[in-house]
C-alpha cells in the first residue's frame, strides 16, 4: 500500500494545475533556490545589505537565495530583468530609491522607459540612510566650507562620481551643489561601489555615498566624511555636521533598501516573502550585527506604510531628476 502524505498530495494536484493558486503557493513554496537580484555591482548599498538578508532568508526559506550582481545602466538593466521575470516569486530585486527614479530619467533622455514602477509590488524596506559626503583623506578640504570655497574658485574642476547618471548618488550631490551654487563635473559610474573605489585611489575628488560602504573606510582614515544628508546625525558619523545644520534646509536625502517582486506574484508567496523579511529584521541578530556593523541599521517598514512611503519618496525624487535636466 502507497501512503501518500499532504505534501505530495498538494504538488501532484499543483503540477496538474488543479489545485487553485492560492493554495499551491502556500503549500508549495519555496521549493527551489529564490534569486535576489542586486542592480549593481558588488560593493555599493544595496550589495552591503542584500548579502546578509540573504544569508538570513535561507535559514528561514530553507533554501539557497543567492545574490546576483546585473548592473548596467545606472540600475535599468538588472531593475528591468526582475520587472520581467516570471511572476513566482523566484526572482526578487533589493532595490535603491533610485527605482522609482529612472523611468523619469529615460524619459527626460527621450528614451522610452526599459520598466515603470507600476510593474513591481512593494515588499518591504530594509534599511534607510542619509547618503553622506566624502572626499579623501590626503585632500585639502576639511569641511564642507572648504570645499565650497575651492569649488567657485575652479567651476566645474573638482570631480563627483555617482553610480550613474539620475542615481541616487547624483540626485544627492545634485541638491547640494544647487543649494552651494557651485558646479562641479559629474563622473557616473555603472554603481556605487566602482565609484567608491575610484574615491579611494584617487582619481575622484567626491562622492555621495550610503553609510554601509563608507563607514570602515572613513573609521580607517582613508576617506574624511564632511556632511551628511541627513535631519538628525548619522550613528557611526555623530562628528559629522548635516547639511540642515550647515545652512542647507533643502538638502535632505535619504538612500533606502527594500525587496521588490513582479507584481503579478500571486498574494500568498508575497505574503510570504513578507513574514520572512519581517521574521529576519525583527529576530535575526546576525542580520543586525551585520548592518549596523556597517552603519546602516534595520529601518524597516511593509505593507501599506511601505507603499506609500515608496509613492511619495519617488514623487519627491522624479521632481529632483527634472530639475537636473537632460544630461548630455
Amino acid at each position: 500500500m502507497v501512503v501518500l502524505h499532504r505534501r505530495d498530495v498538494l504538488t501532484a494536484l499543483g503540477a496538474a494545475g488543479l489545485l487553485p493558486t492560492a493554495a499551491w503557493g502556500q503549500a508549495a513554496w519555496p521549493s527551489r533556490a529564490v534569486q535576489m537580484i542586486v542592480a549593481f555591482p558588488p560593493g555599493g548599498q544595496a550589495d552591503v545589505t542584500a548579502r546578509p538578508a540573504a544569508a538570513a532568508l535561507e535559514r528561514v526559506f530553507g533554501q539557497a537565495v543567492p545574490v546576483v550582481n546585473r548592473a548596467g545602466a545606472g540600475g535599468i538593466v538588472g531593475s528591468a530583468s526582475v520587472a520581467r521575470a516570471a511572476p513566482d516569486g523566484y526572482t526578487a530585486l533589493m532595490a535603491l530609491s533610485s527605482l522609482g527614479v529612472l523611468p523619469e530619467s529615460e524619459r527626460i533622455m527621450g528614451r522610452t522607459p526599459a520598466y515603470t514602477v507600476d510593474q513591481f509590488a512593494p515588499i518591504a524596506r530594509i534599511t534607510a540612510d542619509p547618503t553622506v559626503m566624502l572626499v579623501p583623506a590626503k585632500s585639502p578640504w576639511r569641511s564642507v566650507q572648504d570645499f565650497v570655497a575651492d569649488a567657485k574658485k575652479r567651476p566645474g574642476a573638482i570631480t563627483f562620481g555617482s553610480a550613474g547618471n539620475y542615481s541616487t548618488l547624483h540626485v544627492a550631490m545634485a541638491m547640494f551643489t544647487g543649494a552651494a551654487g557651485i558646479d562641479l563635473l559629474h563622473v557616473p559610474f555603472q554603481g556605487g561601489g566602482p565609484a567608491l573605489t575610484a574615491l579611494l585611489s584617487g582619481t575622484l575628488d567626491s562622492l555621495a555615498s550610503g553609510p554601509g560602504p563608507a563607514l570602515a573606510h572613513v573609521k580607517e582614515g582613508r576617506l574624511r566624511a564632511l556632511a551628511s544628508w541627513g535631519r538628525e546625525r548619522i550613528p557611526g558619523f555623530e562628528d559629522v555636521p548635516t547639511f540642515i545644520e550647515l545652512g542647507h534646509p533643502e538638502v535632505e536625502f535619504y538612500i533606502w533598501t527594500g525587496v521588490f517582486l513582479p507584481l503579478a506574484t500571486p498574494a500568498p508567496v508575497q505574503a510570504r516573502w513578507r513574514d520572512a523579511l519581517r521574521q529576519i529584521c525583527e529576530r535575526d541578530e546576525g542580520l543586525k550585527r551585520a548592518l549596523e556593523a556597517a552603519g546602516s541599521p534595520i529601518a524597516y517598514q511593509e505593507g501599506e506604510t511601505f507603499e506609500r512611503f515608496f509613492r511619495d519618496d519617488t514623487a519627491r525624487l522624479v521632481r529632483a531628476v527634472q530639475r537636473i535636466g537632460k544630461v548630455e
